[in-house]
């Protein structure tokens, strides 16, 4: 028979060991959960509650009886967001971190904001040139827009 340790019971252990290692699951299942992967959020977030808090403490921190937790945590659970957030914020607490969401376009993708960021880096850059320039130039009247008026 080989000698195998079981799986919940290291992650226990390492989270009591090394904070670091609490604070890494908790940072990878609230990204599973904002990537569109909340199965995978969700049994992450029940092994770090077994191994944190605990489901009966974190029944009176959040006011939720313990069954209903262990559902809501459970591989078809299905907790709600007021539900969510509450565990969250219980789990926040008890590893003392603050969460903060940088939002960042993906590789290749389009972005309006990134586009429109670039036209104005460009329009700045012109400008300074411009203004930098050892000539001076006629500012070049603004063109006029034309209007149509609805009757």
């Amino acid at each position: 028979m080989a000698l195998t340790r079981d799986f919940k019971q290291t992650v226990v252990e390492r989270v009591q060991r090394d904070p670091a290692f609490g604070q890494a699951l908790f940072d990878e299942a609230l990204t599973l959960m904002l990537g569109g992967e909340p199965d995978a959020a969700r049994l992450m977030l029940r092994e770090l509650i077994n191994s944190t808090v605990g489901f009966e403490a974190l029944a009176a921190h959040t006011d939720k009886p313990a069954k209903s937790l262990h559902r809501m945590f459970s591989a078809k659970g299905n907790p709600s967001m007021n539900n969510l957030t509450a565990v969250v914020r219980a789990l926040r607490d008890d590893l003392q971190l603050s969460v903060a969401v940088v939002s960042k376009p993906l590789p290749g993708a389009y972005s309006r904001a990134a586009n429109h960021s670039r036209a104005v880096k460009e329009r700045l850059r012109a400008k300074h040139v411009f203004e930098s320039a050892t000539f001076a130039a006629p500012a070049a009247p603004a063109p006029k827009r034309r209007t149509r008026s609805v009757a």
